[in-house]
């Protein structure tokens, strides 16, 4: 019988013994820094292979604890199976805990083990109480991994619960890898590791690199060190890659394969039992985080404005905190994805529908009202200088969009295309000239703020005119294909 590959994530409040249990289970230590060492605490995310009494073998991501490294922890949850939980039979269900709890919840990984650990410590039949209230019908095993304890009832009941977890998409479905380490070996190149999502990854392959759209090609792969023809989604990866540079790859991005559909987006529609109306959040998918504001469009689903892109599928699961004070308030689901680009279809808000028939939006006649032109003279004597959309109706802007006379550039702003035509002809002159350029060349060149001159790199990267260097400079992309 072959068993499906499958990803386990460790989760809990620090010092409850996870990489001391990982090390236990799998003779594996997962505190591979200098600094790990020293503090004795876990720092980035570590990796390790499980093998079950059935002889399914698992991949384990291990997890940092400490409330300062809960980014690291909802990266390394994105993509598990499931999950094994661990508390201290010494001090119980703590706030990491619970925000951990509430981060798999959000992901919508129900499927788990807790191990209550130092059980030859305590009696751990309190906390045994304690984890049921929070995770009602996980199954729970004490444990010692000093003395061994409850290591192979712990073994016995990960493979019951790794038989229960829905098989992953088929091998027929394009690859899908979110990248969370990049780093290059001598002799072989840019490597990149992660939690292969979906299809499979093998040599010779031809994949997408987004969100800068390069086409690259793979020239190995290995699952734990050990090189393999093809490697199943469900498992951890190292993809040797060729045809880009270590500079141009970054933690967060993504690899998919041919005929995958994810693009870069900048605007998300979602579905969220949390009220998000009118806050500044932080958004977590796959290995990537970023900011991003939310307006309400209807009961329970929300437009999500980012100020870097996501590549999120239609059903994609984000993980939703609170930027100030930190914290983790709950997860939302993708309905719609808008690309870069692309028009956003504008819905109104449940309570500002109108009761009675509602005149004709603007955005449906060919023809621009004397209001409607008189906003796009201002914005075309703005030139690269426009006014904030908050000055404007947002059915004005979108009359406008629609007929291809402004340009939206970020979440707050928009230029008129005479504007961005004049910028970009600048722009590629001056990178022909001076062999790229940074924000501040431009800044300086056009004599205005760095917000305005932010806005319009990202705007020429995201059409794909530039390509950002990791030292924040640009260069033409064309330039970069052919070098």
């Amino acid at each position: 019988m072959v068993r499906q590959p499958l990803t386990l994530g460790t989760a809990g409040h620090i010092d409850h013994g996870k990489t001391t249990l990982v090390n236990a289970l799998t003779g594996v230590d997962t505190d591979r820094l200098p600094e790990e060492k020293a503090r004795g605490i876990s720092i980035v995310l570590g990796y390790a292979p499980l093998s079950l009494p059935s002889g399914r073998r698992l991949s384990v991501v291990d997890v940092p604890g400490h409330e300062r490294f809960v980014r690291t922890m909802v990266s390394g949850a994105t993509g598990i199976d499931f999950y094994l939980m661990t508390v201290a039979a010494d001090d119980g269900v703590m706030p990491q805990t619970r925000e951990h709890a509430a981060v798999l919840r959000a992901l919508g990984v129900d499927a788990g083990v807790v191990a209550v650990t130092k059980s030859d410590v305590l009696d751990p039949e309190i906390v045994l109480e304690e984890v049921a209230e929070l995770l009602p019908g996980v199954p729970a095993v004490p444990v010692s991994a000093p003395t061994g304890q409850g290591l192979d009832a712990l073994r016995r009941m990960l493979d019951v619960v790794a038989a229960t977890v829905p098989q992953r998409t088929t091998s027929n479905a394009p690859p899908v890898l979110h990248i969370d380490r990049v780093f290059t070996i001598r002799g072989a190149g840019t490597v990149v590791t992660g939690t292969l999502r979906s299809g499979d990854i093998g040599r010779g392959d031809v994949l997408r690199l987004l969100p800068a759209d390069e086409t690259v090609r793979v020239r190995g792969v290995q699952v734990h060190d050990e090189a393999v023809a093809r490697a199943p989604a469900g498992q951890r990866v190292a993809v040797n890659l060729t045809g880009v540079h270590r500079e141009l790859v970054q933690r967060g991005d993504v690899l998919v394969g041919e005929g995958g559909e994810l693009e870069a987006s900048a605007v998300l529609d979602v579905e969220s039992e949390i009220d998000l109306h009118g806050r500044r959040l932080h958004l977590h998918h796959g290995t990537r985080e970023v900011p991003a504001r939310a307006r309400r469009l209807d009961r329970g689903r929300y437009r999500l404005m980012l100020e870097r892109p996501l590549m999120a599928a239609i059903g994609d699961r984000l993980v939703v905190r609170s930027i100030a004070p930190p914290g983790t308030l709950g997860g939302a689901i993708v309905v719609a994805a808008h690309r870069f680009g692309a028009p956003v279809p504008r819905r109104r808000p449940a309570a500002q529908e109108p009761q009675a028939a509602p005149r004709p939006a603007r955005t449906s006649s060919p023809e621009l009202d004397e209001h409607a032109l008189a906003v796009e003279q201002r914005f075309r004597q703005a030139g690269h200088e426009p006014p904030l959309n908050s000055e404007f109706e947002p059915d004005v802007l979108g009359c406008l969009r629609a007929t291809g006379r402004l340009v939206r550039a970020g979440t707050t702003l928009h230029f008129h295309r005479e504007a961005l035509a004049a910028i970009e002809t600048r722009v590629r002159a001056l990178i022909e000239q001076e062999g790229s350029i940074t924000l501040g060349r431009l800044r300086d060149d056009l004599g205005t703020s760095r917000k305005f001159a932010q806005a319009l790199l990202e705007h020429l990267d995201a059409t794909r005119v530039t390509r950002r260097r990791p030292d924040d400079s640009r260069v033409l992309r064309r330039a970069a294909r052919t070098s």
